[in-house]
């Protein structure tokens, strides 16, 4: 029985690098924790399908919503780590860990880091017909009436939830929370005027605000964005050292093989020094990461770190999801 068991851990040992060789040879599915159309799932389709081409096999976008990202988490954790499942996540990966209580994985160690991709601030934006002439008049409705407005995110921990929990810390109120499954469909309701306002990325609100679609009134950046440029900083309205950047990065199952790694790394990186993807990405009001700081070993001291900063900002704001 014994020899048995040591000659399939010998055969598997051996068929592992035969198959990474080989790698991809089917398509590869790449999971956006959110609802299509937000912008993660932007970002994923933009750098998926470069992928796509450097890998010669199609990067599919799946669109797993719910749970402040954590569904779509969970489904990527639990895949099986040979490369063929992927997982495009922001900023809430990190926060998420201390926001749930019972995730059904560990997120310092269920992925396997692929890279960072980009960086970028979040917008106060608001329906039409919300009155407030300016930041300065937004945020000190805000302050006054915040539990009479509402205020959409896409879910508890998502990165539109951060950002309006942060500004809920600095003016000492509460907002009226209403989830989506996305920033997505919660900007659809924000320009119906179903909602009141949304703290969303600059990659899904510029086109609306340059649409005249949604009202804008502040960027949540150390400084004003080109894409933008008569947009203040929250830091400008008062409210000092309010800085609250959402990131995205790139992540396999734990214990996906190096050289499937090291190939996906490749790809990745193929597509950031793309030039028309780099414009797209300076036009959607976003940055990418310096090359030095997109590798495995940098995103997972950068994913440490955020979840370290989070978690000192989850407990001090005391704020749980069921």
């Amino acid at each position: 029985m014994r020899q048995a068991v040591l000659a399939l851990a010998a055969a598997l040992f051996a068929a592992a690098p035969a198959a990474a060789q080989t790698y991809p040879d089917k398509a590869i599915t790449m999971v956006v924790p959110y609802a299509a159309g937000g912008p993660s799932d932007v970002i994923g389709r933009l750098i998926g399908q470069h992928m796509s081409a450097t890998l010669g096999q199609q990067v599919v976008i799946e669109n797993v919503a719910g749970a402040g990202g954590t569904t779509g988490a969970a489904r990527v954790a639990k895949a099986n780590p040979d490369g063929y499942t992927l997982l495009i996540h922001h900023v809430a990966l990190a926060a998420g860990a201390s926001l749930y209580q019972k995730l059904a994985y560990d997120t310092a160690t269920a992925f396997q880091p692929i890279g960072l991709v980009n960086t970028g601030p979040f917008v106060l934006t608001t329906k039409l017909g919300f009155e407030a002439a300016d930041g300065k008049a937004l945020l000190a409705r805000l302050k006054a009436e915040g539990p009479k407005i509402n205020v959409a995110h896409a879910g508890i921990g998502s990165g539109s939830h951060l950002c309006g929990l942060m500004l809920t810390q600095a003016l000492g109120t509460s907002f009226t929370y209403i989830a989506y499954r996305g920033t997505g469909p919660a900007m659809n309701d924000l320009v119906g005027g179903q909602v009141d306002m949304l703290c969303d990325q600059t990659t899904n609100a510029i086109p609306q605000i340059t649409g005249g679609k949604v009202k804008a009134y502040a960027v949540t950046a150390p400084r004003r964005i080109q894409q933008l440029p008569d947009l203040p900083t929250v830091a400008e309205l008062g409210i000092a050292d309010f800085d609250v950047a959402v990131w995205h990065a790139l992540y396999a199952p734990a214990g996906t093989p190096k050289p499937v790694v090291d190939k996906l790394h490749a790809a990745l990186q193929a597509a950031l020094a793309d030039a028309t993807i780099q414009t797209r990405f300076t036009d959607l009001g976003t940055v990418l990461f310096p090359a030095e700081r997109r590798s495995p070993e940098a995103l997972a001291a950068h994913l440490k770190g955020e979840l370290a900063r989070w978690n000192e900002a989850v407990t001090k704001a005391g704020v749980k999801a069921e």
